[in-house]
């Protein structure tokens, strides 16, 4: 049966490589002092303008996916004859998912020969984006839709998420990380050292001093806990810190060399949660690396 593979604009996938495969991508919706938009195509992004107008003070606000918005996306997939596996943006950090539930529930009852699977990434950026870019891999090897699944959840485990930002505050403000926390990253220079845990929530997991410390103990992450980098494609999101993105870069490959790198601009949505100066990398562990 043709499968049709749907995430989210979080999901943060090169609009290239979006095209290239026929990913079907859900936007969400962003404001700008009031304003909505959507970024459905990664092209249209202009991260240094965007991230500017928050640094001089813009108020960037973020709503969920309505159940409503994926029936119509997945409707006119289900309608061709197309079975549909949705990844999405992780239930930890926001309501999209449990929309996604309830839009599931009613297509299956108006399309009951369709297989519609759903998974939670538990994980944002391009720790959604991976676990897109395997199911694509699994569907050019004519697997089937619950092989897939039980690929993509399996990698789900594996997917080790790390991050530094410039200011906690931003985190706090969207819900995204504790009050205690968020104060604790304000003091003495102090830099976080956060990843997506293991129920896809943001956690401080360490603090070093200074932004360049912080960039090598991402680098240090990838070090200690990655495997075998050579068979997987790793990736690195920034929120309008190119340098500090290819510096990362430089540190990663350097010691084990992945097949590939996808570096790419943190989209607005997530962006405006972590913030201006944010980074993050994504990459592949044991079937515990999330609990490290």
């Amino acid at each position: 049966m043709p499968l049709s593979i749907i995430t989210d604009t979080a999901a943060n996938l090169p609009a290239a490589i979006v095209r290239e495969n026929n990913i079907t991508v859900i936007p969400l919706t962003y404001y700008i002092n009031g304003t909505p938009y959507c970024c459905a195509d990664a092209d249209q992004f202009n991260g240094e303008e965007f991230y500017g107008a928050i640094r001089e003070g813009a108020e960037v606000k973020t709503s969920q996916i309505p159940p409503q918005t994926y029936i119509d996306y997945m409707t006119s997939i289900l309608e061709t004859g197309d079975d549909i596996l949705f990844i999405g943006l992780s239930s930890g950090v926001s309501g999209s998912f449990n929309s996604a539930r309830i839009a599931a529930q009613q297509l299956a009852e108006s399309f009951p020969e369709r297989k519609i699977r759903l998974i939670d990434s538990l994980g944002a950026s391009l720790g959604e984006g991976l676990l897109v870019l395997r199911a694509i891999e699994c569907r050019r090897h004519r697997m089937a839709m619950d092989d897939i699944v039980e690929r993509i959840l399996n990698l789900r485990r594996r997917m080790y998420q790390t991050l530094t930002v410039d200011d906690l505050m931003h985190l706090k403000r969207g819900g995204r990380l504790s009050g205690a926390a968020a104060v604790v990253g304000t003091m003495l220079a102090l830099k976080p050292i956060l990843k997506g845990n293991d129920q896809g929530k943001i956690v401080t997991c360490d603090k070093v001093r200074g932004r360049r410390r912080a960039v090598e103990a991402l680098a240090e992450k990838y070090v200690s806990l990655v495997e075998y980098p050579k068979n997987q494609i790793i990736g690195i999101a920034h929120a309008d810190c190119p340098e500090d993105a290819e510096y990362l870069k430089t540190l990663v490959t350097k010691k084990f060399q992945p097949k590939s790198v996808i570096t790419v601009p943190f989209e607005p949505v997530l962006g405006s949660h972590v913030g201006p100066g944010a980074l993050a990398l994504f990459f592949e562990g044991d079937n515990e690396v999330r609990q490290k």
